[in-house]
């Protein structure tokens, strides 16, 4: 069953490549995120690590320890958030993170709309990473990425959550399929590099509308960004390829 359309929004904080670029300066309060939705995936000032939005809360997975829940006066260089709402669940069981694709494929509106994704269960395997907070001037993402710190955890129940964004908008955001996977017991958390689903239901809900907000800091204003190789993106943030998403 395909998923049904929003009428809201989702909104989208600073390009990717921006922060392939290291132009990652400032960035959205913690509060205004808020108010922008309840579900959705970040980064954490000067690439501290990752941010996973869950019913509302904003929780820091990051190399000092357990998931916190973010503090009202962080910020946030990207994120994209909106509002999940009522939508059917799909039971999915046994599948790798190819799987769990094909599964979501299965559901697209169309690949022309932006689609956002939660997955409730348990996980017989997840390998996430986060990485270090970075101090100016600020490295591009993928030499940071190069000494990110992965973790592999089993038979965990958890929330995965994230987006599946169309092709042309690669460079802009992730294209394809970008997930954050946080444990119920609030102990992993990160970006998701591999998975394998045991159990869990998947809920999928369309976006026609998509909402920009560029950072105004010196660094942005003043660095011009371009668009070059795509297999950056795919290098750094992992996932299927977008070969295999045709």
């Amino acid at each position: 069953m395909r998923a049904a359309v929003s009428s809201s929004s989702v909104t989208q904080f600073a390009v990717v490549d921006a922060l392939m670029g290291g132009v990652y300066s400032s960035g959205i309060s913690v509060p205004e995120v808020r108010g922008l939705g309840d579900t959705g995936i970040g980064c954490c000032e000067g690439l501290g690590g990752e941010v996973v939005i869950l019913d509302g809360e904003l929780f820091e997975c990051t190399v000092d320890g357990p998931p916190r829940p973010m503090d009202e006066d962080e910020t946030l260089p990207f994120v994209d958030v909106c509002t999940l709402g009522e939508v059917p669940a799909t039971d999915v069981h046994d599948v790798d993170l190819g799987g769990l694709d094909a599964a979501l494929r299965e559901r697209l509106v169309s690949r022309n709309l932006f689609h956002a994704v939660r997955v409730d269960g348990v996980v017989a395997s997840v390998r996430t990473r986060v990485t270090r907070r970075q101090d100016p001037p600020f490295r591009p993402l993928a030499e940071v990425a190069a000494e990110q710190i992965e973790t592999v955890t089993t038979d965990r129940a958890g929330s995965l959550v994230g987006f599946w964004m169309p092709r042309i908008y690669q460079g802009i955001s992730v294209a394809g399929l970008h997930l954050h996977f946080l444990s119920d017991d609030r102990l992993i958390g990160g970006h998701v590099l591999d998975l394998r689903i045991r159990s869990a239901v998947l809920r999928v809900e369309a976006f026609a509308r998509f909402t920009l907000q560029l950072p105004q800091d010196e660094q942005f204003l003043r660095t011009e960004l371009t668009h070059d190789d795509d297999h950056r993106i795919v290098a750094v943030e992992g996932g299927p390829s977008l070969s295999a998403t045709r």
